[in-house]
């Protein structure tokens, strides 16, 4: 086997190669031995591994791993807009109360005959990110749901520095905190953020998030990655965090958390379940507390 070099793509071998990473570093341990900084591939989750444990991934197996990964995105996005269409034709009826919506009517003479026709005004995101590589991906799947979003690619540990800066910048109405995190090897107290390689970094966020906009209705929080210290992160303020059962989370399980929010109507309190559904990981890696929506329909839309 080649020697693994950063830039590479392994699994570790002790925990049965579940999971791809990508190596970001090589240090020499304190016992003299290597180690590998690692990040998920496509999960939320940062570690380091012993060289010797990892094994390289061959980049037939890796391309195999993206198309199914991307096909599982595709099918969950099908759903949305299936969702989406639903929501919005019964949401146009109760806005027009039921007037032409399906050719002449009662109030024909008023509009022509013509179909009243409402445009969207979705919750706009602010969405920070400790890792390039998701930002983008999270991005381009913002664009392909037509939500409203601004990406910054900022370390964990720059968030809390770096957030209300953004925030005044910009006035969201939902803010995304996330990145890479991880339980630390060998913690057994699952209560103290010591023993989590970035929870304490989003719990400051939140915190000064919170003093930039005090109501969970008017600013949305969604808060943390792998295996997240999530009753302190909800503590701090977020409306929703990772992770309940510490478990992984997927790359894209903040945007599709983030759509159900954009696009339920602002009159309309989310049922938890709901967005919970619409994720990758459910509720084993997603939880948060009863938020309304931020969308609201306009009516009519113009021809100009």
């Amino acid at each position: 086997m080649s020697k693994i070099q950063e830039g590479d793509i392994v699994a570790r071998k002790s925990y049965g190669n579940d999971v791809f990473f990508k190596v970001t570093g090589i240090f020499r341990g304190d016992d003299g031995k290597d180690y590998a900084v690692l990040k998920g591939l496509d999960i939320r989750l940062f570690a380091s591994s012993l060289v010797d444990d990892l094994i390289k991934i061959d980049p037939k197996d890796v391309a195999q791993y993206w198309t199914k990964t991307l096909k599982n995105n595709a099918e969950v996005m099908d759903r949305v807009m299936k969702r989406r269409l639903a929501e919005r034709k019964h949401r146009l009826q109760r806005c027009t109360d039921g007037l032409c919506l399906a050719g002449r009517s009662k109030d024909s003479d008023r509009t022509g005959g013509s179909e009243i026709e409402g445009f969207d005004v979705p919750g706009s995101v602010l969405h920070l990110d400790g890792d390039k590589d998701y930002l983008d991906l999270c991005m381009t799947t913002y664009r392909n749901l037509s939500i409203p979003a601004f990406g910054y690619a900022v370390e964990e540990k720059e968030q809390p520095k770096k957030v209300l800066a953004l925030l005044e910048k910009h006035y969201p109405d939902i803010l995304v905190l996330t990145g890479h995190d991880g339980i630390k090897k060998g913690a057994k107290d699952y209560k103290d953020v010591n023993n989590y390689h970035n929870s304490k970094y989003f719990i400051e966020a939140v915190k000064i998030a919170r003093s930039f906009e005090k109501s969970r209705d008017d600013l949305v929080i969604f808060a943390g990655a792998c295996q997240s210290c999530y009753e302190a992160i909800l503590s701090a303020g977020a409306n929703f965090a990772s992770s309940p059962k510490r478990v992984l989370i997927h790359a894209f399980d903040p945007v599709f958390v983030v759509e159900k929010i954009s696009y339920t109507s602002i009159h309309d309190p989310i049922a938890i379940r709901d967005i919970i559904k619409s994720t990758i990981t459910g509720f084993d890696g997603i939880g948060g507390i009863e938020t309304r929506g931020k969308h609201r329909l306009g009516v009519p839309r113009t021809e100009f």
